[in-house]
């Protein structure tokens, strides 16, 4: 009895145990975000375990039922779902899918687990239904990140070298080219400090919508930052022709922009286009040979396309290697000073002298002017060598002035950077007392690119300058397209001729005529006049006979150290 007891106690210990170990398993089965299907083959029988209902509202009974699930996922999804589902005709344990439920748009993780027995037949199957579509979502703003640029949609730069990549290694199989456009706004700064970076923002999206609408299967378009667009084109030809693209953008930006705003904004852009394997091997090298081109196509006046040569990118190294021994010349001053001498054509006596700036690089070279100077106003290092300009000539002149009492004016050509500081007139007038310099033998000369990008601020600068005194110069006369409307606002004194005119003003009637209606305009205005590069005698008498005031060119004086300066003032002491 006693044995039959403990029997009975054990059962029904069992039992309890059995029935909390299903209570349980039946809580963290309903508080999952999982649903089961458990198919047992020597029955064929099926049962649905956990949260069933929140994926269908239908049970499985049997295999036909099979047929339901099909009709609840998106169409490209019913294949795949089919084979995992009968993962054991292929002997295979285990196997996993993500499809998507087309009623109730959720991503839906199905995993098919197979038991065996020990003679390799199936006995039970156990399907997983797991909603994972947070986790998708989130998978796929990751992904989205990872490729895409979040202003415009377009591939990011990122992405973009990945599939140009691509483009490159096929090309290199198939033995055919792959280019890349680099595409910048021209004059983008103005559309932000003017409008606002919104507004900016938003041009930026419209121009990538549109480039958007030139993808294909053979052309990639990418934005890289604020307004730098890439475009790599596979196999280029035809309609999809770098030629073909670049006229299509072109007839696009015939018609303004209109946002969201009201705004309607006009832009250009400039486009550098290197091609591999002409240009680059490697997709980096490649995209910064069509960066290096778009630059080229910025320096020749904007809105354009330039195409790569070996030239461009030879220019473009040798002034990055200008840039850096700039840097270390600024450090050490290594600089030196020239003056040209300017002459007044009635008595060929000394009116002043213009401050030249010269520079023997780090191998003994001279560098031109022309090719440093834009160089330094890039980098930024013109406002220190701008600065060493005007003490060094001061000082120079003010020793000649105790030396010789020679009446002279020095003259300063100063870069559009420097007059944009805000302490460019207490720099200069510090200098100016430190030297024991007066104002009335100073002539700052000026160009229009001076006035180009800020014409009120600056003639407001210039005209502070004027009433202490100093002389105010426009150089280069003649050179820009609009010389002539800067003359009636501009607070000037003396106006340089350029010498552009110079060389053709005896041969050229044409030539004449235009020099002739200047000195009579301008001597009108009450400026005096100088006309750069005289090289000849017969340049000099013409001048004299139509009442040039002044002269300077190698007739009369070519650059030269402060010694040959020297020797001219003391003859003009003599």
């Amino acid at each position: 009895m006693e044995e039959l007891k403990y029997q009975i106690d054990l059962l029904h210990a069992t039992n309890e145990k059995l029935s909390k170990d299903e209570k349980m398993l039946r809580l963290i089965c309903e508080t999952s975000n999982n649903a089961f299907l458990y198919y047992n083959f020597a029955e064929g029988h099926f049962r649905t375990v956990a949260n069933w209902n929140h994926f269908f509202d239908f049970t499985v009974t049997g295999l036909q039922d099979l047929n339901r699930l099909y009709e609840c996922v998106e169409e490209q999804c019913v294949i795949p779902l089919q084979e995992v589902l009968f993962i054991e005709k292929q002997n295979i344990k285990s196997q996993s899918i993500e499809v998507r439920l087309r009623d109730k748009k959720i991503c839906v993780e199905v995993e098919v687990n197979i038991v065996y027995d020990d003679a390799g037949t199936p006995t039970d199957k156990i399907i997983r239904f797991r909603d994972v579509t947070r986790l998708t979502a989130q998978n796929d703003e990751l992904t989205y990140l990872a490729y895409y640029d979040i202003l415009t949609g377009l591939y990011n730069r990122n992405y973009f070298v990945r599939l140009v990549g691509e483009f490159i290694r096929k090309a290199e199989t198939e033995n055919t080219n792959v280019a890349v456009m680099f595409i910048d706004f021209d004059d983008f700064r103005r559309i932000n400090d003017g409008m606002g970076l919104i507004v900016g923002d938003e041009l930026v999206q419209v121009f990538g919508q549109f480039l958007s609408e030139l993808m294909s299967d053979h052309v990639v378009v990418s934005h890289f930052n604020s307004d730098i667009y890439c475009i790599g084109i596979y196999d280029p030809c035809g309609a999809r022709s770098v030629d073909t693209v670049y006229k299509m953008i072109k007839e696009r930006l015939k018609s303004p922009f209109k946002l969201s705003g009201g705004q309607e904004i006009h832009i250009t852009v400039s486009v550098g286009v290197a091609e591999y394997p002409e240009a680059a091997t490697g997709t980096l090298e490649l995209i910064n040979c069509a960066e290096i081109v778009m630059f080229k196509a910025k320096s020749m006046g904007k809105d354009k396309v330039v195409y790569y040569s070996g030239s461009i990118l030879n220019e473009f190294i040798n002034n990055v290697t200008i840039e850096n021994q700039l840097k270390t010349a600024v450090f050490q001053q290594n600089f030196i000073m020239y003056f040209q001498p300017q002459f007044r054509t009635a008595d060929k006596k000394l009116r002043g002298v213009e401050a030249l700036i010269r520079w023997k690089n780090d191998d003994g070279r001279m560098v031109s002017p022309a090719v440093f100077i834009p160089i330094a106003e890039k980098s930024g290092t013109i406002i220190p060598i701008g600065s060493w300009v005007i003490e060094e000539s001061l000082k120079t002149y003010a020793g000649w002035r105790r030396k010789y009492h020679y009446p002279l004016v020095m003259s300063l050509n100063i870069s559009a950077i420097q007059y944009r500081q805000a302490d460019f007139t207490d720099k200069l007038l510090h200098i100016m007392e430190k030297y024991d310099v007066a104002p009335e033998e100073i002539e700052l000369e000026i160009t229009e690119s001076v006035l180009i990008d800020d014409f009120t601020e600056i003639t407001e600068k210039l005209e502070v300058l004027r009433d202490i005194g100093i002389k105010i110069s426009l150089d280069d006369f003649g050179t820009g397209y609009s010389s002539l409307s800067y003359l009636k606002g501009l607070p000037i004194d003396t106006l340089k001729i350029d010498k552009s005119f110079i060389d053709t003003v005896i041969t050229d009637e044409n030539t004449r005529i235009i020099t002739e209606s200047i000195i009579y305009m301008v001597k009108k205005l009450g400026f005096e006049t100088i006309a750069e590069g005289v090289e000849t005698e017969e340049q000099y008498r013409y001048l004299s006979e139509i009442d040039c005031d002044n002269i300077q060119g190698f007739l009369l004086g070519r650059p030269m150290p402060p010694d040959k300066i020297e020797c001219l003032l003391a003859e003009m002491t003599a």
